[in-house]
């Protein structure tokens, strides 16, 4: 099969095209320099150009609190870009695997999300990939849209990266919110899966996230304890954080659609652990 990888260059897109790789199709993947999704002639140039079966699109505006700002720039990539590559995919026979996020809901849930429920975005990010994925969905069913949550992954910026770094340079005390839930997902696992959503053929919402839950808290603790950290991690509220964004207090994602749910997020942070080391 050949796939088109947009955002490559990102933390997510270099692993869907290592992921591609190893699956043995071929892969044409472009970075932000490569393919600005925001221009519509530049997205049905790339598509047409490269001919693949399916667009699996990272590129994404990922700056949630600078989205509350620029709201009208985030809306560009993540809800014009995003149809963009899906009119261009349509116009070339192609499908389109789009990456969403939990943050299309309002949290205030009390079991995990579905496909089918309701969406109620807090924040201009969740306004801009709901629009988004109207916009991929609107192309067809042929399309995908998979929403995730709390990505971590080599090759960019995310909270165990942040919680090691700061360790690293000497920190030894971190106050971490207790109040917001959700799925910690490994990229490489999400990756994967990706793939698979490209080889079958199943278009539609579908929801792909680490297996389990915790807090950002219980997360940080469980960074500390693999990676053997002499800190201490504090309990604290997202009130005493006062961040322009407000986040969902409860982002668990399930699927109604079937399938095997990912490998649980602590197998995830174990091999990004591992990844991490070998990279040094």
């Amino acid at each position: 099969m050949r796939l088109l990888v947009t955002g490559a260059g990102g933390m997510l897109g270099g692993d869907v095209v290592a992921a591609a790789l190893a699956a043995g199709h071929e892969c044409v993947a472009l970075d932000r320099a490569a393919l600005d999704i925001t221009d519509q002639a530049a997205a049905s140039a790339a598509v047409a150009e490269h001919a693949p079966e399916v667009v699996v699109n990272c590129a994404a505006w990922t700056d949630v609190d600078g989205a509350e700002a620029h709201e009208a720039e985030a809306l560009a990539v993540n809800g014009d870009g995003a149809g963009n590559l899906a009119w261009a995919a349509v116009a070339a026979g192609a499908r389109l695997v789009h990456v969403s996020t939990d943050y299309v809901f309002d949290g205030t849930a009390t079991r995990a999300y579905v496909e089918s429920d309701p969406t109620g975005p807090l924040t201009a990010y969740g306004r801009t990939k709901l629009a988004g994925e109207r916009a991929v969905l609107g192309c067809g069913p042929q399309n995908a849209v998979v929403r995730t949550a709390w990505l971590f992954g080599l090759g960019g910026r995310n909270f165990v990266a942040t919680i090691l770094d700061r360790a690293a340079g000497g920190q030894r005390e971190f106050d971490v919110v207790d109040d917001q839930v959700g799925c910690p997902t490994y990229t490489g696992h999400l990756a994967a899966r990706l793939i698979e959503v490209a080889q079958g053929g199943l278009g539609g919402i579908l929801h792909a996230a680490g297996d389990g839950s915790c807090s950002w808290n219980e997360l940080a603790r469980a960074i500390a304890a693999a990676a053997e950290l002499d800190i201490t991690v504090r309990p604290t509220s997202s009130a005493a954080l006062d961040r322009p964004a407000r986040r969902p207090a409860w982002s668990v994602l399930a699927s109604e659609r079937g399938g095997e749910p990912l490998p649980p997020w602590r197998d995830g942070l174990d091999a990004y652990l591992q990844a991490a080391r070998a990279l040094r």
